[in-house]
C-alpha cells in the first residue's frame, strides 16, 4: 500500500466512526416479482381462460405459471385457487413418471378423486430439467383442459410446490 492509500483509509475511519458487527449477516434483498402473464381468452365456446399451449410453438417453460379457468368458475374461487387457499384433499406426484405412464395415472386419479368427491386436488408434475422443455409439465397442463372434470387449475404458491405443482378444482358430480 502506498502512503497516500494508508491516509485514504485512515480518514474513511476517521469519518465513519466507531462501527459494531451486524447480529445477523445481512440477507440479499428478494428478487423482484416476475411481471403477471396478463390471461388470455380461449375458444368463447369452451369458455375458457389461461395460457394456452396448443401449438409445438406454445409451450410452457421452466418457470411459467399454468392457469385454465372455466366461464362457470367464479372470480372469488378464481382468486381462492390462484392464492392457493383451497385445501387439496388429495395428491399425485408424477415425479420420475414417463409421458404415458403420467397421462395413465393422472386419468385414473381425477377419476379416483371425482368418485370420492373431491373438489380440489394437488397435481404435482416437477419443473423439468435442464435447459429443456418440461414435458410432464405441458402434458398435464394439456391432458387437464381436455376434461370435462376440471373447472380450473393454477400453478401452486411457492409453499406448495409453486410452478411444479398445479391446484386443480374439480366438478362435483
Amino acid at each position: 500500500m502506498h502512503e497516500d492509500d494508508e491516509d485514504d483509509a485512515e480518514l474513511f475511519r476517521a469519518a465513519v466512526g466507531k462501527v459494531a458487527p451486524l447480529r445477523r449477516p445481512a440477507v440479499a434483498p428478494p428478487a423482484p416479482p416476475r411481471p403477471r402473464v396478463p390471461l388470455r381468452r380461449h375458444a368463447e365456446e369452451q369458455g375458457t381462460h389461461g395460457r394456452l399451449a396448443d401449438t409445438p410453438d406454445e409451450v410452457l417453460l421452466r418457470g411459467d405459471v399454468s392457469a385454465f379457468r372455466r366461464q362457470r368458475v367464479t372470480g372469488r374461487d378464481w382468486q381462492r385457487l390462484r392464492r392457493g387457499q383451497f385445501s387439496a384433499q388429495d395428491e399425485l406426484d408424477l415425479h420420475g413418471a414417463s409421458a404415458l405412464q403420467a397421462e395413465t395415472l393422472l386419468s385414473r386419479f381425477l377419476a379416483d378423486s371425482a368418485d370420492a368427491g373431491y373438489g380440489c386436488v394437488r397435481v404435482i408434475h416437477g419443473k423439468g430439467g435442464g435447459d429443456g422443455v418440461p414435458v410432464l409439465k405441458n402434458l398435464v397442463d394439456r391432458l387437464l383442459r381436455q376434461r370435462g372434470d376440471v373447472l380450473a387449475f393454477h400453478s401452486a404458491p411457492p409453499a406448495q410446490g409453486g410452478t411444479g405443482a398445479l391446484l386443480v378444482l374439480l366438478a362435483r358430480r
